[in-house]
C-alpha cells in the first residue's frame, strides 16, 4: 500500500494506541503524518509520534499552513485522513465546521478537498448516547465521512483494536473490484487424532490462506474462511469457521458453499492426505518398542466440490520439494488437466523462506495455458495480492 495517511489524535486516553496504529499502517507500506490537538499532548508526547512515524508532528498551525499541505486541493495531499481517537468535542466541531485545533482544521480541509476521512470515536457511553452527539455522527456520515463503530465495554465507547482500524483504512484505500463477490477460502492444517492426546498434522500456519482472505476482504469481497488449528489471527472482516479434522473441513466447506452464491473457492489449506483409521478413545500406552498406526486416505475436498459444483472457479495449492520450476509446473497441471482446478498455486517447500511456517513465499500460478505468473520470494501478504489479482482477471 503505497499511500500517505494523516493521523489525527485528540485528547482521549485511547491516544495511547496511536503508536500501534501508525506502525501497523507503516508495515503495510503507508507513510504516516501525525496531527495532534493541544489536549492530545497531555496524553502522549509529540516526540513519541515523531519517533513512531519518522515524520515531523503537526502540533500547531503556522504560516506553513500545515493543514493545507497535508489535506489541501493539490496533487501531493494525503490519501486519507484518519482521526483516532476522536472525542465528542472534536466530532461536534467537525460536524459544525469549527476549526480551532490542528485536527479539526485539517478535517475541514480534507472534507473540502474530497479526501476520504475516517473517524474513530472514543468517549464514555453516556456521552456517546447524547442525542446531539448521535446527530453529529449521523451528519458526518451524511456528508461522506466514514465513522467506525465503537466497542461498548465498561460503560465506555472504546476504539476498536489497532489491527481492526488499520484493516478499515486499507479497505478504504483499496480498489473495490470484488464488491458483490463471495469466496470460500480454506487455510491452515488439519489433525488426524490417534487417541485423546496424540494426533498427526503438518507445520502449516495458515498464513497464506489468511492473507488471501484478507486481500479479498480489502477489495470488497465477502469471505467464509474455513480454517484449521493455527496461532495466526484471521482478519476481523471475514466470516471465520474453525475446524480441526479433514472431515470437519469438508463439511464446513460444503455448508458455506450451500448457504451463499460463491464466485470462487480457494483451497489453501494443508489438508492431511492420510489420517488414522480409527481413534482410540482412551490414551495409548507409552513405553512400547514399536507402535504401528493404520492410516486411511482422507476425502479430497476440491474433488468433492468439483463433483457438486461443475462451474465453480476453483483454485488449488500444490506443495512439492526439491524440484525445478519446470517440474513444479508439470505437477501443478495435473489437477488442471483433470478438470478439477482452474488455477493451481505451486511452491517448493525445500527452498528457503517458502511454504510452511514462514512469513514469505515464492509461487508459480499455473493455469490451463501454463504459468500465468511467477511470484518471486515476497511476503505472503504480497503473494496473496498477486494471486487475487489473477483470480480477479479470471472471474470477470
Amino acid at each position: 500500500m503505497d499511500k500517505k495517511i494523516a493521523l489525527g489524535i485528540t485528547g482521549s486516553v485511547a491516544a495511547v494506541e496511536c503508536v500501534s496504529i501508525a506502525r501497523l499502517l507503516m508495515r503495510h507500506g503507508a507513510e504516516v503524518y501525525a496531527v495532534m490537538s493541544p489536549m492530545a499532548h497531555k496524553i502522549i508526547h509529540p516526540y513519541l509520534l515523531e519517533w513512531a512515524t519518522g515524520n515531523p508532528v503537526v502540533v500547531e498551525l503556522t504560516g506553513q499552513i500545515e493543514h493545507v499541505d497535508l489535506a489541501g486541493k493539490h496533487e501531493e495531499h494525503v490519501d486519507l485522513y484518519l482521526i483516532a481517537p476522536a472525542t465528542a468535542n472534536t466530532i461536534g466541531k467537525i460536524a459544525k465546521g469549527i476549526d480551532d485545533t490542528p485536527v479539526t482544521t485539517t478535517a475541514t480541509s480534507a472534507i473540502g478537498a474530497g479526501i476520504p476521512v475516517l473517524i474513530v470515536p472514543a468517549m464514555h457511553q453516556s456521552m456517546y448516547d447524547h442525542p446531539v452527539v448521535i446527530e453529529n455522527i449521523e451528519k458526518l456520515r451524511e456528508i461522506g465521512v466514514h465513522v467506525m463503530g465503537s466497542k461498548m465495554e465498561e460503560a465506555k465507547a472504546k476504539i476498536p483494536a489497532p489491527v481492526t482500524i488499520a484493516e478499515q483504512v486499507i479497505a478504504m484505500l483499496t480498489p473495490q473490484d470484488l464488491e458483490g463477490r463471495h469466496f470460500v477460502v480454506t487455510a491452515g492444517p488439519t489433525r488426524g487424532w490417534m487417541d485423546r492426546v496424540r494426533f498427526i498434522t503438518n507445520p502449516s500456519s495458515g498464513r497464506m490462506g489468511i492473507e488471501i482472505a484478507r486481500n479479498i476482504s480489502f477489495r470488497g469481497g465477502t469471505v467464509d474462511l474455513v480454517i484449521g488449528p493455527t496461532g495466526v489471527e484471521p482478519p476481523t472482516s471475514v466470516e471465520v469457521v474453525k475446524v480441526e479434522t479433514p472431515n470437519e473441513m469438508m463439511n464446513a466447506v460444503m455448508k458455506s458453499l450451500k448457504k451463499s452464491k460463491t464466485n470462487a473457492m480457494i483451497s489453501a489449506a494443508a489438508v492431511l492426505d492420510y489420517m488414522p483409521l480409527e481413534k482410540i478413545e482412551s490414551k495409548m500406552a507409552s513405553g512400547k518398542d514399536k507402535l504401528s498406526v493404520d492410516l486411511e486416505p482422507t476425502p479430497k475436498i476440491i474433488e468433492a466440490v468439483r463433483e457438486k459444483y461443475k462451474k465453480m472457479f476453483i483454485v488449488g495449492f500444490k506443495v512439492e520439494s526439491e524440484v525445478t520450476d519446470k517440474e513444479l509446473e508439470k505437477r501443478a497441471r495435473v489437477k488442471i488437466d483433470a478438470g478439477i482446478c482452474d488455477l493451481v498455486v505451486a511452491n517448493d517447500a525445500y527452498r528457503e523462506g517458502v511454504a510452511f511456517g514462514t512469513h514469505t513465499n515464492e509461487v508459480l500460478i499455473v493455469g490451463s495455458e501454463g504459468v500465468v505468473k511467477k511470484v518471486p520470494l515476497s511476503s505472503k501478504r504480497d503473494v496473496a495480492r498477486e494471486i487475487v489479482d489473477v483470480i480477479v482477471q479470471r472471474i470477470k
